[in-house]
């Protein structure tokens, strides 16, 4: 039983030290696309949230970003979250699929109104969808 409470103390341990490395790295990143992928997730909720409870969003986009924003929240993934790199592919993509199926719906000002990240980047991801 000792042995057990030493091995999970240990575990949860590393697993902290490993969070704070790695909010650590993040606030260090340059500007450029990892600082802007290290964003994308948050930027993401925000942007659900927003269009969530804007009036001029359609109800089948809100319930695409809803889902798209309960995806991202879920403890379930198809990849495990603690996969270097690939952990967050899955919420990314479930993201951008709604975004692009809002974006069809939505007008572009609305969609850019709604994010708080860099510009740049919703307009890359959303690509040449007309609105």
């Amino acid at each position: 039983m000792r042995t057990g409470l030493i091995a999970g103390g240990v575990a949860a341990t590393c697993v902290i030290a490993a969070w704070a490395l790695l909010i650590l790295l993040a606030r260090r990143l340059p500007p450029g696309i990892l600082r802007d992928l290290a964003a994308f997730i948050p930027d993401c909720v925000t942007t659900v949230r927003r269009l969530r409870k804007d009036p001029r969003v359609p109800r089948r986009a809100k319930l695409a970003v809803a889902i798209a924003g309960l995806w991202v929240i879920s403890p379930i993934d198809l990849i495990p979250e603690f996969l270097p790199v690939i952990g967050p592919l899955d919420d990314i993509v479930v993201i951008a699929l709604a975004l692009r199926y809002a974006a069809r719906q939505v007008p572009r000002e609305v969609l850019l109104g709604a994010w708080p990240g860099e510009p740049r980047l919703l307009l890359k991801l959303l690509g040449r969808t007309t609105s």
